[in-house]
């Protein structure tokens, strides 16, 4: 039985049960006869492909996107593709192109990957080659590890002589992590259990680098918390000369485990437990050690602080053998050491020292430029925008590379020749992306990207900076991918057309999206996009769904390519408007103020914005119904969809939250704590910005959904929600799906149907389609 919001008068009601029994008899015609159709054999596909649903978004191959995976040689000039051959069943060769010429070759033929005993090929996910060297390091057989599909088995191949050889043959298969050749192609390396290993290539002999039986220490790889939040996993690095490996070490002892109950397991539930420091409690340790490999000695970095109140977020080898640079971080992460660390003695200077009195980040974007590695780049808000700076080994103060008011998005490539760097930014539109480059002593300035282009632009640039794999796209049009000379970003061919996704995009019943600036009072505008439905009444109104997450881990409102696009181009066909936007304290390139504004404020300040923002729109566009506002969102986005509801009942009539977190304290120490700080010092901040001490004011229809093996958003937090409604007798609705992570994905099915309980969900709270402006 259909039940009707409670809000409303008669005739909302009356037209509501009209539009649902007619999205009802639609629906159901549409299922009937695409059934009867596809199920015919040698039937004609007669179904109209300007129109969405479920199955041809989720189960079809309609809007499948081919994606173009290259990589650079290390001369500069050459990438390497895996393309399909006829030569052997299911084999693909490794094919190298002259940037300039296109002279093709075929480096890897797939016969050269069939492991003795065997009739197919190695299905290739992973692989590396040693510089001037026939070896090559293959991944394959991966299994996933948290996040990321990082344990697998690993093969070295001997193109000189046609030899392929599996790395720990007698270990369990998909066993190894981070396998790496040694610099002089004699040995690998790589984790298992735990602990480092050393493979000699030549005789199989296999020797422990650390040999800690505790399941609490980690070498060279990560737990979880370090994994999530500063996106670390391989833990371990060879040094130049191949002589040492440099690498992390965890101990997550007196960290409290947090146990996952699987209950579809089998007759009895199956326990995973996980170290999971929670807000404000212990964390892990972290250190650095390197290896001596011919003595097997370990040499400690004398890193200062304790190691259970800083972060070792970064550490890689200072552009020679002796020295390496750390980034460490106190537990509040508002400071962060640039470090240099000699390995012999284990001592530290301080390259530079970066402050604010919000956050600080942890940066990727750290490149040598020049051949004797006296200065490395280095990224600051110091100014008040995201800048490229140069550090200097000495510890020296920083020079200044770019300046004004944009932020650089992020630092691609230097060219070390020319005294070129290349970054992305967009000074005008933070929701598109451009290619720029900068001599190192702040001149020049330059958009290397088309000034006609818009969207979104991604670079893959060769080592000698002259040639760049291209990745462009726009939210209504499909990633193509081509070849580039940078000079004058001149394409030299089409590497990825994307035709058959694009056509098929073209083919749908859709308008443009629009871009839209939305102005919340105070001098602040927020951007945002608005999917309309393709046929609209004049004079009528229809129902707003919002999308949000406006955390500062995403961003929403980005002009470029998303395959979730599609599902809220289905919606809008059913007559729905849908638009996001991007309350301050999202990563846009909108400056350092616009970001950390919200310090100690989640979940506090972004509500109010979103709800502004809300109330902007109704009153600018006429054909938005009041009425019928939803918002919907995932993760962060399912939190700030609970907040929104909870918080301002006269505006939202539903939300839907998927693994939200409705209590901030039971979130882990380095995201949360980051943009809080600690609850001893913000209690008021963590009680005002945790939905769950608002969940007396809801009013309107609510949809929770959580997966029960969610490890990062835990399903602890959704019950303890589901008993503060319960005892404010709030009704609602909830959907929990068995041993599903946070991506809600694993089993057949399961996006399917989760798609298709928000679809039905939002049709019978939030009714689609026109109605009748007041009188």
């Amino acid at each position: 039985m259909v039940r009707l919001p409670q809000r409303g008068c008669e005739s909302f009601k009356k037209a509501a049960i009209v539009n649902i029994m007619r999205h009802l008899a639609l629906s159901f015609w549409f299922i009937i006869s695409f059934s009867w159709s596809a199920s015919l054999p040698g039937a004609k596909d007669n179904r109209d492909h300007s129109i969405l649903d479920l199955d041809r978004i989720y189960k079809s191959s309609d809007f499948q996107n081919r994606r173009y995976s290259a990589q650079w040689g290390a001369e500069g000039a050459r990438y390497t593709v895996w393309e399909k051959t006829k030569a052997v069943k299911k084999g693909r060769d490794l094919v190298e192109y002259d940037a300039k010429s296109g002279a093709r070759t075929i480096l890897i033929p797939a016969a050269s990957l069939i492991p003795k005993g065997s009739s197919t090929p190695l299905k290739v996910e992973n692989f590396a080659f040693l510089e001037e060297s026939s070896l090559v390091l293959i991944y394959t057989n991966s299994k996933r590890v948290w996040r990321r599909n990082t344990r697998g088995d690993y093969w070295v191949l001997d193109q000189s002589i046609q030899r392929l050889r599996q790395l720990g043959a007698d270990n369990p298969p998909a066993s190894l992590m981070f396998a790496k050749l040694s610099p002089d192609g004699r040995r690998a390396a790589y984790v298992q259990n735990r602990n480092i290993y050393l493979e000699d290539l030549d005789t199989g002999r296999i020797t422990p680098l650390t040999t800690d039986k505790s399941p609490e220490v980690i070498n060279g790889t990560f737990d979880w918390v370090y994994e999530e939040e500063f996106g670390l996993r391989d833990g371990f690095q060879w040094s130049p000369d191949g002589q040492q490996i440099a690498f992390w070490q965890i101990d997550t002892s007196g960290v409290r485990s947090f146990p996952l109950v699987n209950n579809t397991a089998g007759l009895y539930p199956r326990l995973t437990h996980i170290k999971y420091p929670k807000v404000g409690e212990r964390n892990p340790a972290s250190r650095i050690g390197v290896i001596d490999i011919s003595s097997r000695d370990i040499k400690w970095m004398q890193i200062p602080g304790d190691p259970r109140d800083h972060y070792l977020a970064r550490m890689q080898w200072a552009g020679n053998s002796h020295e390496l640079i750390i980034q460490q971080l106190n537990r509040l992460q508002n400071t962060n050491r640039l470090l240099l660390a000699d390995i012999e003695s284990g001592k530290l200077s301080l390259m530079h020292l970066e402050q604010d009195k919000t956050w600080v980040d942890i940066h990727d974007e750290l490149f040598w430029v020049d051949n004797q590695h006296q200065q490395c780049t280095w990224i600051s808000e110091q100014d008040g925008w995201r800048h490229i700076y140069l550090a200097s080994r000495d510890g020296s103060p920083l020079t200044r590379v770019t300046r004004g008011p944009f932020d650089v998005i992020r630092l691609l490539h230097v060219d070390q020749c020319k005294g070129q760097l290349f970054f992305l930014a967009s000074p005008h539109n933070a929701t598109q992306r451009f290619l720029y480059r900068i001599q190192s002593d702040g001149t020049q300035l330059q958009r290397v990207t088309p000034r006609e282009a818009s969207g979104s632009h991604q670079y893959q640039i060769s080592p000698d900076g002259k040639w760049a794999i291209h990745r462009w796209s726009c939210f209504d049009q499909p990633t193509k991918v081509n070849l580039v000379l940078l000079e004058n970003h001149e394409p030299q061919k089409t590497l990825e057309e994307n035709a058959v996704l694009t056509a098929a995009v073209e083919k749908l019943q859709r308008t443009p999206t629009r871009f839209i600036r939305v102005d919340i009072g105070n001098g602040v505008e927020l951007d945002g996009w608005c999917i309309r439905p393709p046929h609209m009444e004049p004079g009528r109104r229809y129902p707003l769904l919002v999308y949000v997450y406006g955390e500062p881990a995403g961003q929403t409102v980005r002009d470029a390519w998303n395959r979730n696009h599609l599902w809220h181009w289905m919606l809008a066909q059913q007559g729905y408007v849908i638009m996001s936007f991007d309350n301050r304290g999202t990563p846009a390139p909108r400056g350092r103020a616009w970001r950390k504004c919200v310090y100690r404020q989640i979940g506090i300040l972004a509500p109010q914005d979103q709800a502004a923002a809300v109330r902007s729109v109704l009153k600018s566009y006429p054909y938005l119904d009041s009425q019928r506002v939803g918002i919907w969102g995932w993760s962060g986005g399912g939190s700030m969809s609970l907040n929104a509801i909870f918080k301002f009942p006269e505006i939202y009539r539903a939300a839907i939250a998927i693994a939200p977190v409705p209590n901030q304290r039971y979130y882990d120490t380095i995201y949360q704590e980051r943009y809080m700080g600690l609850p001893s010092q913000n209690e008021n901040g963590f009680l005002k910005g945790s939905p769950i001490h608002y969940a007396h004011q809801l009013q309107g229809e609510l949809l929770l959904i959580h997966g029960t093996g969610d490890d990062n958003c835990h399903y602890q937090t959704t019950e303890l929600l589901i008993n503060e409604l319960v005892r404010h007798n709030k009704p609602f609705r909830m959907m929990a799906y068995p041993d599903r992570s946070h991506s809600i994905r694993e089993g057949k099915n399961t996006t399917r149907h989760l798609r298709s309980l928000m679809t039905s969900f939002l049709h019978e709270c939030l009714p689609a389609g026109p109605m009748p402006s007041p009188e």
